[in-house]
């Protein structure tokens, strides 16, 4: 039995769905109200709960093997912060499972996680990685870079879906490896009992280092045509976003993190040890033009 934890959204839902194909005993962990019904048509099995609740997790954890988590606090603010779910509630996750028995805990976390970084959300990751580690479990941390289908759909393909600009910090030359969501999933399902993930941190990333001008580029080749560009300095906030509470500031401040540093990872022996094919931009951002023809606001 494989527990997933975040299964309702967009990585875990993935996860959720290939494990199924797979014919694998799956549970999901869902808080009530979510939008779960489809995974249990599809022959999972489902556990209410919610990370700030341990004793919910115990039940949920009995006669697991494997526990899966990429649930997070995102953007649902009010109880749910990094704090009492990325770092508290995975806390509670890790000693349910190690009270369970269960055999591997995977934790899909951020490549940029790190006790003093100044995103709270990262910090909290970080201090799930050091609780994993520490918790006498088998595990496996994914520490993912920057996520494709999150990063590229708000920066670039929302303002093009509401015919404004695309808002660039600095000068959008530092380079990373985006990894499609899809390329997450795949590695998440890959590591289960594979003698390579054993206690191990897996970084995981795209095929390629990009910079957002080869991302607004890779838009303009799929469109064909040009896609205009503004630029603003670090510190100030990107004037088109969607209008979700504190999302305007997060997204500013993290893209112009990414400007600080660059993230090139070489993914050959990864991907070859666990067989992930990884998503190019061009593939990536065909898809997402593909949707975009189809329904103009699909990208926001």
């Amino acid at each position: 039995m494989i527990l997933v934890a975040g299964a309702t959204g967009l990585v875990g839902g993935m996860i959720t769905r290939t494990l199924l194909e797979q014919g694998r005993r799956v549970r999901i962990l869902v808080r009530p109200g979510s939008n779960y019904q489809a995974f249990v048509d599809a022959g999972a099995e489902s556990t209410l709960g919610d990370l700030k609740d341990p004793a919910s997790l115990e039940a949920a954890c009995r006669g697991a093997d494997v526990v899966i988590t990429t649930a997070s606090a995102g953007e649902r603010g009010g109880a749910d912060t990094p704090q009492t779910v990325d770092s508290e509630g995975t806390r509670h996750l890790i000693e349910a499972a190690r009270n369970a028995g269960v055999k591997q805990f995977v934790f899909v976390s951020a490549l940029a996680a790190s006790a003093d970084h100044p995103a709270p959300l990262l910090r909290a990751k970080a201090e799930a990685e050091t609780a994993l580690r520490q918790s006498g479990l088998t595990y496996t941390i994914l520490a993912a870079n920057g996520i494709m289908d999150v990063w590229m759909p708000l920066v670039v393909g929302y303002p093009l879906s509401i015919e404004r600009p695309v808002t660039l910090v600095s000068e959008g030359r530092r380079r990373h490896t985006f990894v499609a969501a899809r390329d997450v999933a795949a590695f998440a399902v890959a590591v289960v009992d594979h003698p390579a993930a054993s206690n191990r941190r897996v970084t995981i990333g795209g095929p390629e280092a990009l910079s957002w001008r080869d991302v607004v580029a890779a838009y303009e080749r799929a469109l064909r045509r040009p896609v205009a560009t503004r630029w603003i300095a670090p510190g100030e906030l990107l004037p088109d976003l969607p209008p979700v509470p504190g999302l305007t500031e997060l997204v500013s401040g993290l893209l112009a993190g990414l400007e600080t540093y660059d993230s090139p990872l070489d993914m050959a022996e990864a991907s070859s040890t666990f067989g992930v094919t990884l998503t190019t931009l061009d593939q990536f951002v065909a898809g997402q033009v593909h949707e975009r023809t189809r329904s103009p606001a699909s990208m926001a």
